[in-house]
């Protein structure tokens, strides 16, 4: 299934819907503001696993990101970060980067990584975001480009209608919201002061 949103301004209706869905542990594909990724609640274990299916590999090897509506609720799942590290996120978000962050209690062990880190996001994304705020809860996501993938067919990861063709009888649903960018976020470890881990769409000084 395809459900197409407009950024400019998502439909409320399939707005809930979704959100609905992934209430109910649903697993979906949508957009972001760098390339499209899987995603599911915070609260649904087995919608991870179905993740780690889906781009083919196991659980514990997983690099998530937790997507955030705001730098608020993302505050909420880090722990307490210093002034330079604030305002640097408060410059940057919304945007294309994932922070790397000391996760809090209030983030499953599953979804951190073995130093007990998670990728933050806040994608300058309307779609994306509305979910979000509908939902009430971070999703974790991951994108929906293969590990190790040189991008010589990025159409298959940034048309929606190709990504629904490869992998739409194994998602609840493919949140169509244009053509996506074929960059992936930039990458910025803030868990042991502030280091560019991957260039990508993101740009700022640090």
């Amino acid at each position: 299934m395809i459900i197409k949103l407009y950024n400019d301004n998502p439909n409320v209706r399939e707005v809930r819907r979704i959100a609905d869905a992934l209430r109910d542990g649903e697993v979906l594909i949508l957009p972001t503001d760098t390339l499209y990724a899987f995603a599911c609640s915070m609260e649904h274990k087995r919608a991870v696993e179905e993740i780690a299916q889906l781009k083919g590999f196991k659980i514990k090897q997983a690099k998530y990101s937790m997507l955030c509506s705001d730098l608020s609720m993302a505050s909420e799942y880090v722990r307490a970060m210093d002034r330079d590290t604030f305002a640097l996120l408060k410059r940057a978000l919304p945007g294309p980067f994932t922070f790397i962050m000391e996760a809090s209690g209030a983030v499953p062990r599953n979804y951190q990584n073995q130093n007990h880190t998670i990728g933050i996001r806040v994608p300058e994304c309307n779609i994306a975001r509305a979910i979000i705020e509908e939902l009430g809860l971070p999703l974790i996501c991951t994108s929906v480009r293969p590990l190790g993938d040189s991008g010589d067919e990025s159409e298959n990861y940034t048309d929606p209608e190709l990504i629904h063709d490869r992998f739409g009888h194994r998602v609840w649903a493919v949140v169509d919201g244009g053509i996506a960018d074929d960059q992936p976020s930039t990458v910025i470890d803030c868990s042991d002061g502030i280091e560019l881990v991957r260039q990508g769409k993101g740009e700022i000084d640090i």
